[in-house]
């Protein structure tokens, strides 16, 4: 959370040039951040976070409504139903379609108006001392990224397809590196819903 801030700070304020290729780099580094921002809400709702209930729902409602404005009741709510009733009409990340359709029903499931408007509002008044530039590119754009980094690699590709285990999940290949990179080890998902209870900087640690 603490480097997602001072990475937003610092790009909301830079006086940056289109031509700087850093400027490019950036929105994908704070895409990455803003994943791993809602990683930590996830780990918050399996309570991972602390052995202290108050200070896990407290960090996932921040990180939650931080990341875009959403209600930490809502997805916790949510969450949990998909781990109940993995792959089933039940289970608000599955849908049998496509990439796209797929995609669109799961935002679907989990966007609301208050957010909306809360996002709608939270804009107007950034924009009152940050350059609308700044806001769009490393602000708007890096979040609006990475709800696909999330769905693709922690929910698409593990669900996608028919499973021979009772979680109905897939996992990577071994490689730490590109899983970290792509969705903080949530790759290696099997594990995940085979050990919910383990945060993701140990989910590492089940792949044999």
């Amino acid at each position: 959370m603490a480097c997602w801030f001072i990475s937003l700070y610092f790009l909301l304020t830079w006086h940056f040039a289109w031509s700087n290729p850093l400027v490019y780099l950036m929105v994908f580094v704070q895409m990455h951040l803003y994943t791993g921002l809602f990683i930590t809400a996830h780990d918050a709702m399996h309570g991972t976070i602390s052995p202290h209930k108050k200070v896990n729902h407290f960090i996932g409602y921040l990180s939650v409504f931080l990341y875009a404005g959403f209600l930490y009741n809502h997805l916790y709510t949510k969450h949990h139903q998909h781990h109940r009733h993995v792959h089933t009409e039940e289970d608000p990340d599955f849908a049998p379609h496509g990439f796209w359709k797929w995609y669109f029903r799961f935002m679907l499931n989990y966007v609301t108006v208050i957010q909306l408007v809360i996002m709608a509002i939270a804009y107007n008044v950034l924009k009152i001392w940050v350059d609308e530039r700044n806001l769009l590119l490393f602000w708007v754009l890096p979040s609006l990224l990475s709800t696909f980094q999330l769905f693709y690699f922690g929910t698409y590709l593990p669900h996608k397809g028919e499973h021979d285990n009772e979680y109905h999940s897939a996992t990577l290949q071994k490689n730490h590196f590109v899983a970290f990179i792509t969705c903080y080890f949530f790759g290696y998902h099997l594990e995940h819903h085979q050990k919910p209870a383990m945060p993701w900087w140990q989910l590492h640690k089940t792949k044999k």
